[in-house]
């Protein structure tokens, strides 16, 4: 069944299944990177970094936050998964680090009729002062190996370029 919402997309995976190439790609990070980074689509991690697929093990949610999910995935790749190495990149212009609380909710109640004031959409007053902390958080995550790096980079989207902040 085919709905028209997704026709578009449907389409333009029948053409990436004709070219597919990636078949027998091993599920390990043959660079043994792991890269946090936020859901922005004007990030492209594998190329801002220089990666092909399979390089590396990419997790992307709102505001590049490290939560309870990430770091259970961490613990996943770096003992499964051949990570051996964590970048956490946030972003320049984020929307995340620009929005406040009252707006988000407004905006999600606007449009669904819902209270979410319960939600924690974990907003970010101070973006170096967060990417800090998120950093911080991985770094002494006792469920990932001790020795493994952890730096914190902040991703300008007007011109490419990473800065590493923690």
């Amino acid at each position: 069944m085919q709905s028209d919402e997704f026709a578009d997309v449907l389409v333009a995976n029948d053409d990436y299944a004709e070219r597919f190439a990636l078949a027998g790609l091993e599920p390990v990070a043959a660079r043994g990177l792991a890269v946090v980074t936020c859901m922005d689509s004007r990030i492209e991690p594998l190329d801002m970094l220089g990666l092909k697929p399979g390089d590396a093990k990419i997790m992307r949610n709102a505001g590049a936050r490290v939560t309870a999910d990430v770091l259970r995935t961490l613990a996943l790749a770096t003992h499964l998964l051949g990570v051996t190495r964590i970048m956490v990149v946030a972003h320049t212009k984020c929307k995340m680090a620009s929005a406040t609380s009252e707006e988000v909710v407004a905006a999600i109640e606007q449009s669904t009729g819902i209270d979410v004031r319960s939600l924690d959409f974990q907003l970010i007053a101070d973006q170096p002062a967060t990417l800090r902390d998120d950093v911080q958080k991985v770094r002494s995550w006792p469920f990932l190996p001790p020795a493994v790096p952890v730096g914190g980079f902040l991703y300008d989207v007007d011109t490419g370029r990473l800065t590493q902040l923690a």
